[in-house]
């Protein structure tokens, strides 16, 4: 399907609904129950999930079934960190003997860096982790503001 990618209602709702469109009322709503962290991530991935989540939970973002989505984050933020820990270091370069002689290559971990951070800003834009995100929800904790009309309101309560 080409186009942009449909948002959450539940982020339409915390961010004011912005283009006044109509709100899908036949959105599945899965219960807001943040899923166990999985016991394969590592302990940077385990200690991200452990900050983010019941932050995501308490505003009513996740949900049981996002696991994997949550979980594609923090290994991306535990590669993300592994691979900048080496480059500080080792440096983003390193020296390699040819039959020409040496030669000086960028550290394959500066690209493990960059493609982790990529995927990490792709997965904290769908719970609307960025800063730039975040400045465009409303509400308070636990609470999303409602801005349909009232079966809106009753879906959505």
């Amino acid at each position: 399907m080409a186009g942009r990618k449909p948002k959450p209602t539940k982020l339409k709702l915390l961010q004011g609904n912005p283009g006044k469109r109509p709100l899908n009322d036949a959105e599945p709503q899965p219960e807001n129950i943040a899923p166990e962290c999985p016991d394969w991530l590592d302990d940077i991935s385990k200690s991200k999930w452990e900050s983010v989540a019941p932050e995501l939970e308490r505003i009513g973002v996740l949900t049981k079934i996002d696991g994997a989505t949550l979980a594609a984050y923090c290994k991306n933020y535990g590669r993300w960190v592994a691979a900048e820990k080496t480059l500080t270091d080792k440096g983003t370069t390193y020296e390699s003997d040819t039959a020409k002689g040496t030669i000086v290559r960028v550290r394959p971990e500066l690209k493990i860096a960059e493609e982790a951070m990529r995927q990490m800003r792709a997965f904290a834009s769908e719970f609307g982790l960025t800063p730039s995100s975040r400045s465009r929800l409303k509400g308070t904790a636990g609470q999303i503001e409602m801005t349909g009309n009232d079966d809106d309101k009753k879906f959505f309560s």
